[in-house]
Parts: structure tokens; C-alpha cells; sequence
């Protein structure tokens, strides 16, 4: 798909006010950027939500990567990202820190900051926002990102929201690997066989992939069925293998866990 003239001006900011990007929560958030919106210098994602049950767009892999993340941890509520910083408060921030504030080069227009994703968040008996920017590594040397950082971080503690940065080197890697192997199984619609699964389970012993491959036999099913019906119940937490070491379809059955509540409890924010 082609993307859209990402120049700014006036009209186009209130076209997309109008359009109620940056407004909505959960499954009627709109992104204030698509993945249409801006040019991209790597791999870009959309994808529907394992919390919101909406499309999400993000600018990185670094992003889809906190994303996987924050859609598995228990405490996250909801996800919104490209988040729409108010430009009224941006642009006296920057005045008063002697920053320049982002514009449109061509046009001159001042640019609507964004926050690469602003989360919900339970914490005990409350609910709490947290804003995180994903930026790698490498690219916080560079002195205008750093500026641009200290606007946003500004803003948010005027908000009196906690802020950081997060960077590539924060993330745990297999972790990460083990929940996109798993992440397209959620959405799968198929309780009669799942429940039938879930039955047979504590019969089977020996490897998983061993066991998965029989019950596909045994009922006539499509092979691959056990298969992906095992990836969700991971994603699902109905089952549970230790995330920190990469998920293998030979590990045996009796060092996955059945368990209709999951114990994980890790604050990725």
C-alpha cells in the first residue's frame, strides 16, 4: 500500500483531530500515525491486539518487540501507541527550555509529538498511565533526539505521568522470540477441540510434538491442528513452559504446566 504525503500543515492537523486519531481507548483508539502516515527507515508492523482486539500499528521492530511484551504482562490494561502529545503545552515547553520544537521543514508547521506508547495500567487497587519511548541504543547519541527526549519527558511530568526511555538492550530476547512463535495462535476459534485437548493432555507422555502429532491421527484432524492448538494455550496461559528458554516442541510433557491462571506477574513497563 502506498503511503500517504506525510507533509504537515495546518488543515492536515485538524483533519486528523477531526478524525478522532489519538482519542479512544482499547478497541476504539486511533493512532494519531499509521504505518501509512510516515516513511520508515526499518521494518514496520500491524497487527491485531492481544488486549485490545484492534489493529496496532508500530514504526519498529523495537516497538512490536515491547508490544509483544506489554500484551503478555498481567498488569498492562491497554496499549495505545503513536500517542498525541497537546501541541499547545509541547510548544510552551519548548520556549521555556530553549528547545527548538519539532516542525515540518517544508512548511514550517509545528509537528504533533508523539509518545511511541502510552500504557495502562493496574498497580494494586489502582489504575495508572505510563508513557515509554523505544528508541535503540545507538541513535541516543545524537544530541537533536536527546532534545527531543527532553521535551517529552517535560511534558509528562507536567502530566504527573511517569515517563522513561526503552531501549533494545532492556528486552529479554527469548522471551520476545518465544511470544512471536506463539502470538498468531491466539485468535484461533476452536473451543470443541481445545476443550478435547486440554482433556486429553495429562494421558499424554514423552515429547509434545510426539503427542500433538497422535492426537491429530487419533481424531482425523488437519495436521498441524495439535500444533497450533498447543501455541494457544500457551498464549492463552492455559498451559505454561519457562518463557526464559526457548519453547521447544520436543521438551516433554511433564515439564509443561496446566494452569487455568497464570502466575506471571512481570512489570515489562
Amino acid at each position: 500500500m502506498a503511503k500517504r504525503q506525510t507533509g504537515w500543515t495546518e488543515s492536515k492537523i485538524s483533519r486528523y483531530i477531526k478524525e478522532g486519531r489519538g482519542q479512544g481507548d482499547l478497541s476504539f483508539y486511533k493512532p494519531w500515525l499509521t504505518i501509512q502516515d510516515v516513511p520508515s527507515k526499518g521494518r514496520v508492523h500491524r497487527f491485531i491486539g492481544w488486549k485490545t482486539a484492534r489493529q496496532h500499528h508500530l514504526l519498529s521492530d523495537l516497538e512490536f518487540n515491547y508490544h509483544c511484551l506489554c500484551d503478555w504482562a498481567e498488569n498492562v490494561i491497554d496499549i495505545r501507541e503513536q500517542f498525541p502529545l497537546d501541541r499547545a503545552l509541547t510548544l510552551k515547553i519548548a520556549e521555556d527550555l530553549s528547545i527548538k520544537h519539532p516542525i515540518d521543514i517544508k512548511t514550517g508547521t509545528p509537528i504533533v509529538m508523539t509518545t511511541d506508547c502510552f500504557l495502562t495500567m493496574r498497580e494494586g487497587d489502582s489504575v495508572v498511565y505510563k508513557a515509554r519511548t523505544l528508541k535503540y541504543e545507538k541513535d541516543l547519541n545524537d544530541e537533536r533526539v536527546i532534545e527531543k527526549f527532553e521535551l517529552e519527558r517535560a511534558y509528562w511530568e507536567q502530566q504527573g505521568i511517569d515517563f522513561a526511555i526503552v531501549t533494545e538492550k532492556e528486552l529479554p530476547i527469548t522471551f520476545i522470540s518465544n511470544l512471536k512463535f506463539i502470538r498468531d495462535a491466539y485468535f484461533i476459534n476452536d473451543n470443541e477441540t481445545l476443550t478435547l485437548l486440554m482433556e486429553e493432555w495429562n494421558r499424554f507422555t514423552g515429547s509434545v510434538i510426539t503427542n500433538l502429532q497422535a492426537f491429530d491421527m487419533k481424531y482425523n484432524f488437519e495436521v498441524g491442528t495439535g500444533i497450533s492448538l498447543y501455541k494457544h494455550a500457551l498464549a492463552k496461559k492455559l498451559l505454561k513452559v519457562n518463557m526464559h528458554e526457548k519453547i521447544s516442541l520436543n521438551e516433554d510433557v511433564s515439564n509443561v504446566m496446566v494452569t487455568a491462571v497464570s502466575d506471571s506477574k512481570k512489570r515489562w513497563a
